[in-house]
């Protein structure tokens, strides 16, 4: 029988052996410690992009020491457009120097942005030219068009983040609204559509967001459309179904009131007076696989008479509209819209022009935008066909001009060939 001593002493060459020593065996194990997050791989505040432009994969991002990691990028683009049947040039009283042309070449976005999107404080500023193509509206030119909307900085909020689900953000904040976004690189389509035209496009205010899993909700308290007095109230829901499908409701409506028609025209242009004073609600479903995104949505516009600013009838408007594109390779992807909206209202009867084209009007449009994209450089030509019934005529013998297309307002129809190019980064 081996001896206490001996056992002892072959337990310590065991452990010398296998490089443990005896008191290692009663030290506790150490704790692991998680690898610092990898810098310049944040999830961005924005901008969104709908899926044939697409975000750049490596943004630029630099050190700013205490503030932590920044990142920047922006978009060169520009256009050129011809069109028939153009506005008669009184439709922009707020631009007596510029009008709707049957023809024009312009930046449709000179653009810088730059945003920290981590920590308990966040921020995001987009600054910069633009230009908002819409059908059924005239088409001013960018620098026109930045003066008379936002402004030099369209976008500038900061955001706190309170936990993982929950943060609160204030200032000037892309819309919880619609479906398409606002500028041009952010689409499917190089215009906006006739149902955009009815939603507010930039708010000022503040907005809560809560977000756990598949569902996402936000509410704000904003100005609406820009009229710098916060008495709209809006929402946004989604709910991923699954990893292809998503669907959303939003809306706001004005709860207070604003006179529009009290302010200059340059104010009116940001802030139409009808759409100030409304409520909308819409239904949105997005599938999204592989090549394919398919993207319909229906819209409800309303806004009730008001003597006290200016509205003397009540009105609303219902359309739909279904947005879709395909990407054969890579690099060539084929877009398209189809909408159709129409007014209430007894066609010339003077009512309240909720739509554009009058009281009881009715407007379908089609576009067709294919897409070439290399690397962070995109080049697309597009094709759109606005088709108007039920507007009021007018008579120029007896002064009077229609609700339609054209310098007299009594055409019912445009086309319009464009092409935009450029970069994002």
């Amino acid at each position: 029988m081996l001896k206490r001593s001996t056992l002892a002493g072959l337990a310590t060459v065991l452990l010398s052996s296998t490089g443990i020593l005896a008191a290692d065996l009663s030290a506790p194990a150490p704790v692991p410690v998680a690898p610092p997050a990898e810098p310049c791989k944040a999830t961005l505040l924005g901008p969104t992009y709908s899926g044939t432009i697409k975000a750049n994969p490596n943004p630029t991002c630099f050190s700013a020491g205490p503030l932590g990691d920044l990142y920047v990028g922006g978009a060169v683009t520009g256009y050129g457009y011809t069109q028939s049947n153009p506005f008669a040039s009184f439709s922009t009283p707020a631009a007596p120097n510029d009008r709707d042309r049957s023809a024009r070449f312009d930046f449709s976005n000179i653009q810088g942005i730059i945003q920290k999107p981590e920590g308990a404080f966040q921020f995001y500023i987009q600054a910069g030219g633009y230009s908002i193509p819409q059908l059924g509206f005239p088409t001013l030119g960018t620098f026109t068009q930045t003066d008379l909307l936002f402004g030099p900085v369209p976008v500038a909020f900061g955001k706190i983040q309170i936990n993982d689900e929950w943060s609160v953000q204030g200032g000037r904040m892309f819309t919880l609204i619609g479906t398409e976004l606002l500028f041009t690189y952010q689409n499917l389509n190089i215009n906006r559509g006739l149902l955009f035209v009815q939603e507010n496009f930039i708010n000022q205010g503040v907005q809560v967001n809560y977000s756990s899993g598949p569902l996402s909700v936000s509410l704000a308290g904003t100005d609406g459309f820009f009229s710098n007095e916060i008495t709209w109230f809006t929402g946004n829901v989604a709910y991923k179904l699954d990893d292809f499908n998503t669907i959303g409701v939003n809306g706001g409506l004005n709860v207070g009131r604003t006179n529009a028609l009290d302010r200059s025209p340059r104010y009116q242009f940001a802030t139409p007076n009808a759409q100030q004073n409304s409520g909308i609600f819409n239904i949105n479903y997005t599938y999204a696989n592989g090549p394919w995104i398919i993207s319909p949505y229906f819209q409800f516009t309303n806004v009730e008479r008001d003597l006290r600013v200016g509205i003397n009838n009540t009105a609303s408007t219902y359309g739909g509209a279904l947005l879709a594109a395909y990407s054969f390779t890579d690099n060539f992807s084929l877009a398209g819209r189809v909408e159709y909206t129409e007014q209430t209202g007894v066609r010339g009867s003077g009512g309240t022009n909720l739509l554009g084209f009058g009281a009881g009007s009715n407007a379908f449009s089609v576009t067709v935008t294919p897409t070439f994209t290399f690397d962070r450089y995109f080049f697309r030509v597009e094709y759109a066909h606005v088709e108007l019934g039920g507007i009021t005529r007018g008579n120029l013998a007896e002064g009077t001009l229609g609700t339609g297309f054209g310098r007299t307002g009594n055409r019912t129809s445009q086309d319009r060939y464009m092409v935009e190019t450029g970069i994002t980064f």
